[in-house]
């Protein structure tokens, strides 16, 4: 029954990211030219990341994209055994399933495109923040934080 939870989220999180990733690359055509949403807050701009989340460390050789898709993958396999062999809470459960979803969707835009579709940059208060991201990259971050954050063990 906990599992579900855990499933569901991480389901969502990767429906999410593909169906986000297809509408602003594929529908919207974000590739021939940049779309202000809430600027500078908020711009849909195309990218390619052939790095790790948020296009840190860029590598453009094939064998990189491949480790690179292993990595992703043993993280979410590791995350899934470590919850299945604890009692996590249930918010545990949930940022699990989306780190799980979120890895997972950067995994197929890796397999399918050999990069990751990246779509979203946010600037704020005079800073122009030149990276782009996507919502896998937001579920990867919110998840393993919430893991932290909602362990529940005590300091000792």
């Amino acid at each position: 029954m906990r599992a579900r939870l855990l499933l569901w989220a991480a389901l969502a999180a990767f429906a999410i990211d593909q169906i986000s990733k297809y509408l602003v690359v594929h529908v919207m055509r974000v590739a021939e030219g940049n779309i202000d949403v809430l600027p500078p807050l908020l711009v849909f701009k195309y990218g390619e990341n052939r790095g790790i989340n948020f296009g840190l460390f860029q590598g453009d050789s094939d064998t990189a994209r491949w480790v690179l898709i292993g990595i992703s993958l043993a993280v979410a396999i590791g995350v899934l055994i470590w919850l299945m062999h604890t009692t996590p809470s249930k918010l545990m459960l949930f940022c699990g399933g989306l780190l799980i979803g979120g890895a997972l969707g950067n995994v197929v835009d890796r397999v399918l495109y050999g990069y990751v579709l990246d779509f979203l940059n946010m600037s704020c208060c005079g800073i122009n923040n030149p990276f782009v991201f996507n919502l896998a990259d937001v579920f990867i971050f919110a998840g393993a934080f919430g893991l932290v954050l909602f362990d529940g063990k005590k300091p000792s």
